[in-house]
């Protein structure tokens, strides 16, 4: 069985169909959500699920020492950032695989202070003809990790930020469990 760690920062929509999407599969589990909001309703949501939810100071997780051996006892094959906005310090990306989704064509749009809303408004404002999805692996950089997968969809001359934000959270229910997936197969 391979374990899975989500790490998210807000309302966990994202976290929430991925912990669906593993919820009777035969080899993958999603063992814990973790939040560095006390009142994230990620945690509510995976409580909610059956998954037990752990909220984290930005103490803790930078002295990541008891962090990381509290994943490595849980057995975590691979921590899931899902709308998760720290940078993540060396010593994780050194000890797990780490994989994250951002809400726009990497590299465009991309790294400190660019997540949600921001990307979408600078989309916009910009006159972009197409915006989409990025799943990929986390480095020591904001968003500058190996592509795992794209996804592109039309940005219309009459989007607001709003209207561009629904059909990006569609594609992300609908891409990222299965990148997910076709990770950890590929990386036994």
């Amino acid at each position: 069985m391979r374990n899975i760690a989500i790490f998210a920062s807000g309302s966990g929509s994202n976290a929430e169909n991925i912990i669906r999407y593993f919820k009777n599969h035969p080899d993958v589990r999603v063992d814990s959500v973790w939040s560095n909001k006390k009142e994230a309703f990620v945690l509510e949501r995976a409580r909610n699920l059956g998954i037990e939810a752990h909220y984290f100071t930005r103490e803790e997780f930078q002295d990541t020492g008891r962090m990381i051996d509290e994943l490595r006892n849980r057995k975590i094959d691979l921590i899931v950032l899902a709308g998760f906005l720290w940078l993540v310090p060396p010593e994780f990306i050194d000890a797990f695989s780490i994989i994250n989704i951002h809400p726009a064509l990497l590299p465009n749009y991309g790294g400190k202070g660019m997540y949600g809303s921001r990307v979408h408004e600078s989309v916009v404002n910009n006159k972009e003809k197409e915006s989409g999805i990025t799943i990929h692996l986390v480095n020591k950089e904001y968003d500058k990790g190996e592509h795992l997968l794209q996804i592109r969809c039309p940005v219309y001359t009459s989007d607001t930020p709003e209207s561009l934000a629904t059909r990006i959270h569609e594609l992300e229910y609908n891409y990222f469990p299965g990148a997910i997936e076709e990770f950890l197969k590929r990386n036994r």
